[in-house]
């Protein structure tokens, strides 16, 4: 034993990570007659994490869960441009329903959502519609509340303050790990072990190397506790990554850097693919046809995220703005985001600190672009098949600075269909599993397509245990 480790565990299996894919696979292990213990980085009992914060909808692709498989797998196809590794594109789409009834054995409840199908599955209580962050007594954290309970009827391990460091590996098999113990060495001996702690969002230096040149320009609109402790571990014992440059998140008013009120709702992802994004030079660099999501990629690739905005007019204020469960309008104005109005657009520029002559030219050739139906033919192009285009011509005229919201990255630990993590010849390394949002090979693609947090976590967790 190294110096300072005052601590040894032996278990059957050591589960990284007490979100919804840790605790479903351990609880599923515990209930095998495992001896299981979940090592959870948090020190409270109702430590942050992103399944607490969660909208609570278990959806493919925004497609309702019960469909039939075959349309599941073309949806996370098509939206993810055939980038999906099959086997896990056929498990999510297999097993998600499977895994929702699984949480219900549990005593999870669930309601439908919201008039769409996407929304039939969502966890209950459902999260209160006000601008902000409101995530106690709501479904996200019932439910892990919930399994933890489960988890120790079941005679599993629920450590907190625990925080993998480095995997243990014995002749090419996995055999443990060790971790920081509120501040002490140990050293824990498993049969196997599952990371399912998450994404690297919280990781600067991750996503320096893989998301963005500005990770501190960034809103973390999440708990902002995915260090990408995990894959870190697997990686330097040879795991493969694979997918690390897109992420889930959505655009917010810049505000949310500073204003509490405005991450993680409202969001303005439907102003954006009405309206006009451009950048500090006045001029557009994204397909706002292509959602909010790819937007909000490409927002953090900017050499400065910050500089980011969005125009738009009366027109699009008073109808797209008005959009989704908690719309921009109003509820940007009564959370206090700085919208910015004027009768012209060089009045417009002025306030954004802007060149009048690129904004007014930008927007002069946009709208020409769509009057001769010919918006394909911009630069970058503006397509309209999944959000129509609208003119920016009705004053008064009105812009908002943005910034990227990161929920969660899409990339990580290459697995197979059973959650057995691969190395670079997709070999699979002995003893060692994950599952959740710490893997990739599912979500992305050239338009960073999200096929669902949720979905994906379940599904796989109940398959890597």
């Amino acid at each position: 034993m190294e110096k300072g480790m005052t601590e040894s565990h032996k278990f059957d299996a050591a589960i990284v990570g007490g979100g919804i894919a840790g605790l479903m696979s351990a609880v599923r292990l515990a209930e095998l007659g495992l001896r299981v213990a979940v090592l959870e980085q948090g020190e409270q009992e109702r430590y942050p994490c992103n399944t607490r914060f969660t909208g609570g909808a278990f959806h493919v692709c925004f497609h309702e869960i019960n469909e039939d498989e075959n349309v599941l797998v073309a949806a996370i196809n098509e939206r993810t441009h055939g980038s999906a590794n099959g086997e896990l594109a056929q498990a999510v789409a297999t097993d998600t329903r499977a895994a929702v009834q699984w949480l219900k054995g549990k005593g999870i409840k669930f309601i439908k959502g919201g008039p769409d199908a996407w929304r039939m599955n969502t966890l209950a209580p459902p999260l209160m519609l006000k601008p902000g962050l409101h995530w106690e007594g709501r479904g996200g954290d019932v439910m892990l509340r919930t399994l933890s309970g489960t988890l120790k009827e079941s005679g599993g391990t629920l450590l907190l303050g625990a925080r993998a460091l480095k995997l243990h590996m014995d002749g090419g098999r996995c055999a443990g790990l060790e971790m920081d113990h509120h501040g002490r060495r140990a050293t824990v001996e498993a049969n196997g072990v599952v990371i399912c702690d998450g994404g690297f969002q919280a990781n600067q230096a991750l996503l320096r190397e893989f998301i963005t040149p500005a990770p501190a320009k960034l809103k973390q609109r999440g708990a902002a506790t995915g260090n990408g402790d995990g894959l870190k571990m697997a990686r330097e014992v040879g795991a493969q990554l694979v997918g690390m440059d897109k992420f889930y998140g959505h655009l917010l008013a810049q505000d949310a850097m500073h204003n509490d009120a405005l991450w993680p709702f409202p969001m303005v992802d439907f102003v954006c693919t009405a309206g006009i994004v451009v950048d500090g030079a006045g001029r557009r660099f994204v397909d706002e046809g292509i959602g909010g999501v790819y937007m909000t990629n490409h927002v953090a690739r900017l050499a400065d995220p910050l500089s980011a905005a969005v125009v738009y007019d009366e027109r699009i204020w008073s109808g797209p703005a008005r959009d989704f469960i908690l719309p921009a309008n109003p509820n940007l104005v009564t959370a206090g985001a700085d919208i910015f109005k004027a009768e012209d657009l060089p009045a417009l520029a002025r306030q954004l600190g802007l060149p009048a002559g690129a904004l007014e030219g930008t927007v002069a050739q946009y709208n020409g672009a769509l009057d001769a139906e010919r918006a394909g033919s911009l630069t970058p192009p503006r397509t309209t098949a999944a959000y129509k285009a609208y003119p920016v011509n009705q004053p008064p005229f009105y812009a908002l600075r943005l910034c990227a919201g990161i929920t969660f990255t899409m990339g990580g630990l290459a697995t197979d269909g059973v959650g057995r993590v691969l190395n670079e010849e997709n070999v699979a390394i002995p003893g060692l599993y994950a599952a959740g949002c710490c893997t990739g090979g599912l979500d992305g693609g050239p338009n960073a397509g999200y096929v669902g947090g949720l979905a994906k976590s379940a599904a796989m967790a109940l398959r890597a245990a």
